[in-house]
């Protein structure tokens, strides 16, 4: 289909579109993003943009165009209109961008400490650090800061008031941020 029959189409399917019919709304999109996919390859291939960023800029368009499908002038070919979207779309992507070169780095060559690795130091450390607290303030510090339940609850369970819970956790907390600046000395 040559340019000026592609373009009457698209225009007849964008009239309709804008007069509510919905399945030519979805046909035109289904069409428009075929054809951005291609403009949007050709346009970024010189200038290094990854083949996958492509599909964001895509939709880009597709959502201006839906979003500003009111300023069309139905009298004019759509598909200019299209392409003036796209271009500007890219020039910000680009500008996003700053023009800097992007390089890709395959992380699988290297071997890199994993969540589940750190996890497991950062566990060793706060044991570590807890050990020099007593039993009791021990077991407060882990249930309310780290466990995450309430004074009331560790109360309860300790068989103290919640205020003495509050005011042993604030000198258990006192005495770990003492020792950790001795140790950082």
């Amino acid at each position: 289909m040559d340019r000026k029959a592609r373009d009457a189409e698209w225009s007849e399917l964008m009239r309709a579109a804008i007069a509510g019919d919905e399945a030519a709304y979805r046909k035109l999109l289904g069409e428009l993003s075929r054809f951005l996919r291609g403009v949007m390859r050709r346009g970024f291939a010189g200038v290094g943009v990854p083949r996958d960023d492509v599909e964001d800029v895509v939709q880009d368009v597709l959502l201006a165009i839906h979003l500003k499908r009111h300023t069309w002038d139905p009298a004019m070919p759509l598909g200019p209109w299209v392409l003036a979207i796209a271009r500007n779309k890219m020039i910000d992507d680009l500008r996003r961008r700053g023009r800097r070169p992007e390089v890709t780095i395959d992380l699988t060559q290297f071997d890199i400490e994993g969540e589940d690795q750190q996890a497991s130091i950062d566990a060793q450390d706060v044991a570590r650090i807890l050990n020099g607290l007593s039993e009791r303030n021990r077991d407060i510090v882990q249930s309310i800061s780290i466990d995450g339940h309430s004074a009331r609850d560790v109360a309860d369970r300790l068989g103290m008031t919640e205020v003495a819970v509050r005011v042993a956790l604030h000198r258990s907390l006192k005495a770990l941020a003492d020792t950790y600046q001795e140790k950082t000395q």
